[in-house]
C-alpha cells in the first residue's frame, strides 16, 4: 500500500498543451501543475523538453530577440536552424523550454513559444496537413535540494539550469500525466490536381510583369 501511495503521488504532475493564434505563425502554450512532487522542487528551475516534429521550427533569431529581453528562456537542438526548408527536407528539433512561476498557483509553471508552420508537399485530396506533437518531458534542476528518489529520477540533459551559461547542471525528470496526449497543428496546403493551374497562372503574372517593366523602360529610359 505504502508503494502504491508513493507511486500515485509522484503521477501527480500535469502537462498541457495549447496552440494560441491562426495560421502559419502560432504560440505554443505549455503549463506544468507539479502537484504533490512539486514540494520537493521549491526553488528549483523547472523546463520542459519536447521534441518539434519536421512540421513546424522555431526561428533562432526571433529566440534570441526575445530571450534578449527576457520574455522566453529556451535551449534549441541543433541550434542551427533552416527556417526556409520545406517540411520534407527539415528534421525534428529539441527544444529545452524554461519556465517560469504561475501566479495564480503555488505549484504550476508556464511558458510560451513562437513556432511556425513549414511548407508541406501539395495532397490529393485534404487542403490541411496534420502535425502532431507529443506531450513533453517535465525535467527540474536543483543543485541545492535533495529530489526523492521514488519520485525523480537523472536525466541527461546539457544545459544549464537558468537558461544562462553558467555551466551544466544535474537535471532530473518526473513521470506525468498529459492532460491531452497529442496536440495537432493543422497546417494548409495545396492541391495537387491544382498545380497545372497555379504553373500557368505563374507563368502569365511573369510575364506580364517583365513585359510591363521592359515597356516602362523603353519609354521612360534613357539610353546613351
Amino acid at each position: 500500500c505504502v508503494i502504491l501511495d508513493m507511486q500515485a503521488a509522484c503521477q501527480d504532475a500535469t502537462v498541457t498543451q495549447e496552440l494560441l493564434k491562426e495560421g502559419f505563425h502560432r504560440d505554443l502554450l505549455v503549463k506544468v501543475e507539479l502537484g504533490v512532487v512539486g514540494e520537493d522542487a521549491r526553488g528549483c528551475a523547472v523546463a520542459a523538453r519536447t521534441r518539434l516534429p519536421p512540421g513546424i521550427y522555431v526561428d533562432p533569431y526571433e529566440l534570441a530577440s526575445l530571450q534578449q529581453h527576457n520574455l522566453t528562456k529556451a535551449v534549441l537542438i541543433p541550434d542551427v536552424i533552416d527556417v526556409e526548408a520545406p517540411e520534407y527536407l527539415a528534421t525534428d528539433l529539441l527544444v529545452l523550454l524554461y519556465m517560469e512561476p504561475d501566479p495564480r498557483c503555488s505549484r504550476c509553471f508556464r511558458a510560451v513559444l513562437p513556432v511556425h508552420g513549414r511548407y508541406h508537399r501539395p495532397a490529393e485530396e485534404s487542403e490541411e496537413a496534420l502535425v502532431v506533437l507529443k506531450s513533453p518531458e517535465v525535467l527540474v534542476c536543483c543543485c541545492d535540494n535533495r529530489l526523492s528518489a521514488e519520485c525523480w529520477k537523472p536525466a541527461e540533459v546539457e544545459a544549464p539550469c537558468s537558461g544562462k551559461n553558467v555551466g551544466p547542471c544535474q537535471w532530473y525528470s518526473v513521470t506525468h500525466k498529459p492532460a491531452y496526449k497529442e496536440l495537432i497543428l493543422q497546417v494548409p496546403v495545396g492541391l495537387r490536381q491544382h498545380s497545372s493551374l497555379v504553373c500557368v497562372v505563374t507563368l502569365l503574372a511573369t510575364v506580364l510583369c517583365s513585359s510591363l517593366i521592359l515597356a516602362a523602360v523603353c519609354k521612360y529610359g534613357h539610353f546613351s
